[in-house]
């Protein structure tokens, strides 16, 4: 998977995360809210789900306070409780494969929302399960090599050790990949080893890249997820553009 630096996308994932934060802890306080619920409570201590997206959180700079008072918020008064997860697939320019994640109270204005960033970006909402199989879902933690001093075979025997599946060096990073069931037990015991991690979740990685060398169909899925980022029903996106 030589030429896609997950870290540069982290990065640049990032930076667009920032000119928005406003959007990006609208969601993440709906994911708190939904862990709350559908985890086991507000304590983070018996709660793995509610652990996992407090490091997201953090990880994305949102101020402790704010996550407390998600966290507080969705212990009192259940506003889990009218989010529901629905997934959307399909396709984008020259036959390019995105899955759409959401956490929605209103599944008709997020049907047409999602619809229309397909769309827009030249691209149409395919039926489930029409691109899910060109994807593994895995627990995925990177680890900038900019923020890291120990060795990178310590590294790796300190991740097989916490039960990683694989184990990636990058120009810039490491990766460290999970089942999604063992994701939580691997991201907790590298927390408190101390290892800073740029990015820590269970993603969808593509199985094949799909290059777009025309400018037309580039800005067109960019398009699409302008559009995705700017929902605040949707919680992530995955694809096999090759950026």
């Amino acid at each position: 998977m030589s030429g896609h630096s997950k870290f540069a996308n982290i990065k640049h994932k990032k930076e667009k995360n920032d000119a928005a934060k406003g959007k990006i802890f609208t969601k993440i306080g709906r994911e708190l809210a939904v862990a709350v619920k559908e985890g086991g409570g507000p304590d983070p201590a018996n709660n793995s789900r509610l652990r996992d997206v407090i490091a997201k959180a953090k990880s994305n700079n949102m101020p402790n306070d704010t996550i407390d008072r998600n966290i507080k918020k969705a212990a009192g008064e259940g506003s889990g409780d009218n989010y529901e997860h629905i997934t959307y697939e399909g396709y984008g320019p020259s036959g390019t494969a995105i899955i759409v994640t959401t956490l929605t109270d209103n599944k008709n204005r997020t049907a047409s929302n999602v619809k229309n960033a397909f769309t827009k970006g030249a691209g149409n909402v395919g039926t489930p399960g029409c691109v899910s199989f060109m994807f593994d879902e895995k627990g995925q933690i990177l680890v900038a090599k900019e923020d890291f001093e120990m060795d990178a075979d310590e590294l790796m025997m300190l991740a097989l050790d916490s039960g990683a599946e694989d184990f990636n060096e990058e120009e810039d990073s490491f990766e460290i990949l999970t089942t999604p069931e063992d994701f939580s037990d691997v991201r907790l015991k590298l927390e408190e080893a101390g290892i800073p991690m740029v990015s820590a979740e269970v993603t969808r990685l593509p199985q094949t890249w799909v290059e777009l060398t025309d400018e037309k169909d580039i800005a067109n899925i960019q398009k699409t997820f302008d559009l995705l980022d700017e929902d605040d029903d949707v919680q992530d996106y995955f694809h096999n553009w090759s950026e």
